[in-house]
């Protein structure tokens, strides 16, 4: 269970869901973006940019999602990296597929497994660094104990969604609590 209260307390801090208007490309940077892409296709538009767009400005992971979605795994995003951001994080977006992202979003090491410093890094941006280290620590051990299905000592894309399952909230847009 604790890893699933983690989870849901994470719903909103990832960026699951969009439920506003979609910016278009061209409302960011008007000066970067041409009316026509065939003559340009490739414009990109840079992270700092993209992570100050109102919908991921205040989200602790604005810089792991840009640079999950970005070809060029820096945050700085193509028309397409943009689209299939807002696509994934839209309401209509399929659970797999969210978690799928949720996923590597969290796996800060992009070596396809969230390890114990992962799960660290993962809980204190959701927390924003109130945690002391002993809590950070008893909550990663409690999340592997319950979620790593083969005691590997990391969680796989089917141990993460394992718990998902099991956390019919995770993923579903709530407004943040100020």
């Amino acid at each position: 269970m604790a890893l699933i209260n983690m989870l849901r307390c994470s719903d909103n801090n990832i960026g699951c869901t969009v439920t506003q208007k979609t910016p278009k490309n061209s409302d960011l940077a008007p000066q970067l973006v041409p009316l026509d892409y065939t003559e340009q296709p490739d414009v990109k538009l840079p992270y700092e940019l993209i992570g100050s767009m109102p919908e991921l400005k205040d989200n602790p992971f604005r810089q792991r999602i840009a640079k999950v979605f970005s070809e060029d795994g820096e945050g700085n995003m193509t028309l397409n990296d943009f689209l299939d951001m807002f696509s994934v994080l839209s309401e209509m977006a399929p659970r797999d597929l969210k978690a799928y992202y949720a996923f590597k979003i969290y796996d800060f090491n992009n070596d396809d497994f969230i390890c114990k410093l992962d799960l660290e890094k993962t809980l204190n941006k959701l927390t924003r660094n109130e945690l002391t280290e002993d809590e950070v620590r008893m909550v990663c051990e409690k999340v592997m104990d319950e979620a790593d299905l083969d005691n590997d000592g990391r969680l796989s894309l089917e141990d993460f969604q394992h718990v998902i399952v099991r956390a019919p909230d995770f993923l579903r847009y709530r407004e943040p609590q100020h």
